[in-house]
């Protein structure tokens, strides 16, 4: 069975990045005051809290594989590279069809062509085509992997479109749950991973974020079919980016959980206590970046399960 945690993490460190004008009508994530706030600063400070997370992590033994984003063309989203690849034990690579045109721009052969000296890559799988029928799918940010059972969850939204999600299942043979969320004003949750996580043997998700109860009974039943022990955040929790978590392993085989301090610090003494069951908890100030880019810290690591040479 394939490992549902990797050691290898593929990071963008940014050079460009601020607050994406294409991208913030579909996430409400974007905080256009706080960004206002940290305008003349953004690109330097979220560099730092970068360089930190990414310094924090090579200490915990993680293969943190760090590409500078280059100054042209312009792509302020490029620090959270999951949503234009994902790399898969099969040695399949998969590239999706992105909403915003200059999120478009962060697709790079370059990167594929380096990480393949070291891994190896079997098949480009290429869905970019959807965006001439106005069609998306943002990688792991449209979609929740379980890599070890092969099921695919997808909350449909303006990025992540049902025909788009068929045709992944279609190329790569995993099986897809598809369902409708909504944050506590009613938009359409942009992106799967921000109201769930699927770990080894647990599932964070934000459930009541899921409005219709026969979708919301199937997800927590999907989950639980999946061996997974469901632990719940709230929407004030979800908003808090608690639900953007990633497990990942280091060269030890110890599992960590990556989030935000936002993130950790909306958590409730009863949910850390559950978590650590599972993982170690480790946790970056993200603030800068998650006001300007409406992500955090699952959107900033690309997992690289490609099997090595």
């Amino acid at each position: 069975m394939q490992s549902q945690a990797t050691s290898h993490i593929l990071m963008i460190r940014p050079v460009r990045f601020g607050f994406n004008e294409q991208t913030a009508e579909s996430n409400a994530f974007q905080d256009s005051q706080l960004a206002a706030q940290t305008k003349g600063t953004a690109q330097e400070d979220a560099q730092q809290e970068f360089d930190e997370m990414t310094r924090q992590l090579q200490a915990m033994g993680i293969d943190v594989m760090v590409y500078e984003d280059t100054v042209e063309p312009h792509t302020p989203d490029s620090i959270f590279p999951n949503n234009w690849v994902s790399f898969h034990a099969s040695g399949r690579v998969v590239l999706y069809p992105m909403q915003a045109e200059n999120r478009r721009l962060e697709r790079r052969q370059d990167i594929i062509d380096d990480l393949s000296e070291r891994f190896h890559v079997d098949t480009i799988i290429d869905l970019t085509y959807f965006e001439q029928e106005g069609k998306f799918l943002e990688g792991t940010g449209s979609l929740v992997l379980d890599r070890m059972n092969r099921v695919a969850f997808a909350s449909l939204s303006p990025r992540t479109h049902p025909d788009v999600v068929a045709e992944f299942s279609r190329q790569t043979g995993y099986r897809t749950v598809v369902f409708h969320s909504a944050d506590a004003n009613g938009q359409a949750i942009y992106h799967t991973n921000v109201l769930m996580c699927i770990a080894e043997s647990c599932a964070i998700v934000c459930l009541a974020a899921i409005s219709d109860p026969d979708e919301r009974l199937m997800v927590r039943q999907e989950l639980e079919g999946l061996n997974k022990r469901v632990i719940e955040i709230s929407l004030e929790q979800m908003a808090a980016f608690a639900g953007n978590m990633l497990m990942i392993t280091n060269g030890k085989g110890q599992k960590l959980l990556v989030m935000s301090t936002r993130a950790f610090e909306s958590l409730t003494p009863k949910q850390i206590d559950q978590l650590d069951d599972y993982a170690t908890l480790v946790h970056f100030n993200l603030s800068v970046i998650e006001a300007n880019g409406g992500g955090s810290a699952r959107c900033m690591m690309t997992e690289v399960h490609l099997p090595r040479k």
